[in-house]
């Protein structure tokens, strides 16, 4: 009863209002609840008590916002615009467009701001990529200016990278600075804000709706996502960059191969290549992010498996992944190779069947096709093949701006459900994957990646790592 009435008062707060400066939980009925605890734990026991709602964690938390004294003399918002401006990944030119694009959409819908809040929109419109560490950020841009929040434990690396966005930045020292932030710099707009439906979740959304004047808060993360779908010339350029540098990490990775080495080592040789190769192409990028997957045997039954300690064997399926990440945008190449030899015939076919599959798939992917359409005439190859079955996930992907937890464009993937017409200036992925479980003749996973750009008049393949049997039997 205690827990029941306790929860009860918790939601009435989260449903009327934020807490002020000097709002606490009753701390009568905080030291209840946690007397209740016990017997709890005797009841379902320690593990299951630990499902229980995080309500008695948060409270923690919200107890310390009567600060007092402690924190009278500390500021809520601070200026950290230390040291100049660094190199912008893109010309000013190239983020003005951005904006300007963004701006057209807001005039047609009738937004005086857009809130963005997540990795990748907050990157692509300020060319500043977020650490999160539990702290939100965001980026408001309104018709006249942009303006980053950022949390003062990140100093003033987020103005220096920024470009031409103002720099509002909050403190730790007092609960809810951060609403208090975006507040100050919306508080003259009064009328309907984009915010992103796709990333910011129920409690953020109420505290937005409590924050800002009065106003309607709408979608803009749709809208942004379809926006970016379209790569500038200067997006094409720095992705190619990122596609040669991938082919670098795939070579490292082969050349590192060995029975007994662990899938780990072959990652590290990968990762180690590519980010040597970003620090010579982009002197003045942040070297974080890029990764490497090498999988081996029964590891390979999963697209996004990581490196484990297994050693390589003779006669191994692997799948080698480099994933090359350049100022938040991401580029990947994955091959699939033996080790030593080929064990089977079934693994053989199994290989040049997906192999089949991959070529036409690039094939096809041209400017007037739509990405459904692509997904149904590649079925039937492995329908042909009786193996439709083993397929594992959709054909490809849209590349941007994009890693493997942000930034995903899922308006644009070879997929069923995905009527979108494919036009020039569109980068994508073409990664067809069977996999047939342990048991099975041939058994593994069997994938093929390749990044392609969309010209006027077909598709330009720029992964240049040869795939298939007669380039990727490593033999040492």
């Amino acid at each position: 009863m205690v827990l029941a009435n306790f929860s009860s008062y918790l939601m009435s707060v989260r449903r009327t209002t934020l807490l002020t400066d000097t709002e606490t939980v009753p701390t009568e009925m905080f030291r209840a609840a946690l007397n209740a605890r016990s017997p709890i734990n005797q009841v379902l026991g320690a593990a299951a008590a630990r499902r229980l709602p995080p309500t008695l964690s948060t409270i923690a938390r919200w107890q310390h916002a009567d600060s007092g004294a402690r924190n009278r003399d500390m500021p809520r918002l601070v200026d950290r615009r230390n040291g100049p401006k660094v190199q912008p990944t893109f010309s000013e030119a190239e983020m003005k467009n951005r904006l300007g694009r963004l701006r057209k959409h807001m005039e047609e819908d009738s937004l005086v701001a857009s809130l963005f809040t997540s990795y990748h929109n907050i990157n692509y419109y300020s060319d500043y990529l977020y650490y999160a560490f539990g702290r939100p950020f965001a980026l408001i841009v309104t018709m006249d200016k942009a303006v980053l929040v950022s949390a003062n434990v990140d100093g003033g690396q987020p103005w220096r990278r920024a470009g031409q966005a103002e720099n509002i930045v909050y403190t730790d020292w007092h609960k809810d600075n951060y609403y208090r932030a975006v507040g100050s710099v919306l508080k003259d707009y009064v009328g309907k804000v984009g915010v992103e439906f796709d990333d910011v979740d129920f409690e953020r959304f109420k505290k937005f709706e409590k924050a800002l004047p009065a106003g309607q808060l709408v979608d803009v993360g749709e809208p942004a996502m379809r926006m970016r779908l379209i790569k500038s010339p200067e997006e094409i350029a720095l992705i190619r960059e990122g596609a040669r540098i991938a082919d670098l990490g795939g070579q490292a990775g082969v050349d590192a191969l060995a029975e007994g080495v662990g899938e780990y080592e072959v990652a590290l040789s990968a990762t180690e290549a590519m980010v040597r190769g970003i620090a010579e192409t982009f002197p003045h990028a942040e070297l974080r992010d890029t990764w490497s997957w090498c999988q081996s045997g029964l590891n390979t039954d999963g697209c996004h498996n990581p490196p484990t300690s297994r050693r390589i064997q003779k006669g191994d399926i692997l799948s080698l992944n480099c994933f090359p990440m350049i100022a938040g945008y991401y580029m990947a190449l994955e091959r699939t190779l033996f080790y030593d030899h080929i064990p089977s015939d079934r693994h053989l076919e199994l290989w040049e069947i997906n192999c089949e599959v991959h070529r036409k798939g690039i094939e096809l992917i041209k400017p007037g096709s739509r990405c459904c359409d692509i997904a149904g005439e590649l079925n039937e190859i492995y329908r042909k093949h009786d193996v439709l079955k083993y397929r594992s996930f959709g054909y490809g992907h849209s590349f941007g701006t994009m890693c493997h937890y942000y930034g995903r464009e899922a308006g644009l993937e070879f997929r069923e459900d995905v009527d979108t017409v494919l036009e020039p200036g569109m980068v994508v992925s073409m990664e067809p994957m069977i996999m047939l479980p342990e048991g099975l003749p041939g058994a593994g996973g069997y994938r093929e990646h390749d990044i392609v750009v969309v010209t006027e008049d077909g598709g330009e393949d720029i992964t240049k790592f040869p795939f298939g049997p007669e380039h990727n039997v490593v033999k040492k």
